[in-house]
């Protein structure tokens, strides 16, 4: 019984809302650099699915615990 204990600490501390938003708006954050600079037509074509990665987790993580 001990072992589902154990196994649940770790899911909700990976689970965690703080670190996730963190990463996402980091995503989001990139994905607008990526659209607005001037040097790479690789950066600027992928941008929208950065940003869009990012919007869709942001919405997954806000359902996450404290």
């Amino acid at each position: 019984m001990s072992g589902s204990a154990v196994s649940k600490g770790a899911v909700s501390r990976w689970f965690r809302r703080g670190p996730w938003e963190a990463v996402t708006m980091t995503l989001i954050g990139g994905g607008i650099i990526m659209l607005v600079q001037p040097l790479s037509m690789d950066l600027y074509s992928y941008s929208f699915v950065t940003i869009l990665t990012g919007t869709v987790g942001y919405v997954v993580v806000s359902h996450f615990p404290e």
